[in-house]
């Protein structure tokens, strides 16, 4: 069973990009890694990556006041008030920043090339992957035993 207060990473992967919380794309991964991380269970998942980063940038949260929080053992729900307490985002532009996100791709061939060599890297003939969302639910699932 799945320990979402604790999450074990090197068992499962934390949720996807397009899962949302408040609105919010990224926040209940985000917070799955944080908590992770915490209890040293992260395995290849890394708080305040690149993706995480852009998370902080449009919330104006602060990554080490965020895992701060999350280690008095906030809820989901809880660490949702603190986010809009914080980010003070109408629900607008929650909505517009993570259809973003969602859709956010590689841009320059250097991204491209990267997104690719994951790819084979699974073996994959997959020709559908578009945005980071779309290459971490790819990752996530081949690398806890789904097949390309």
């Amino acid at each position: 069973m799945v320990n979402l207060s604790s999450p074990d990473l090197t068992q499962h992967p934390p949720r996807s990009v397009r899962v949302r919380l408040g609105g919010y794309a990224h926040l209940p991964r985000l917070l799955d890694k944080a908590r992770a991380e915490i209890s040293g269970k992260s395995g290849e998942f890394h708080y305040n990556c690149p993706l995480d980063q852009r998370f902080f940038a449009f919330t104006g949260v602060n990554p080490k006041a965020m895992l701060a929080k999350i280690k008095s053992g906030k809820t989901d729900m809880q660490m949702l008030e603190w986010v809009n307490a914080t980010a003070k985002r109408p629900i607008h532009e929650i909505i517009a920043w993570s259809a973003w996100l969602e859709q956010l791709g590689p841009g320059g061939a250097e991204g491209h090339e990267w997104i690719g060599s994951v790819i084979k890297g699974h073996n994959s003939q997959r020709d559908d992957i578009r945005s980071f969302a779309d290459l971490l639910d790819l990752d996530d699932y081949l690398s806890y035993g789904g097949k390309a």
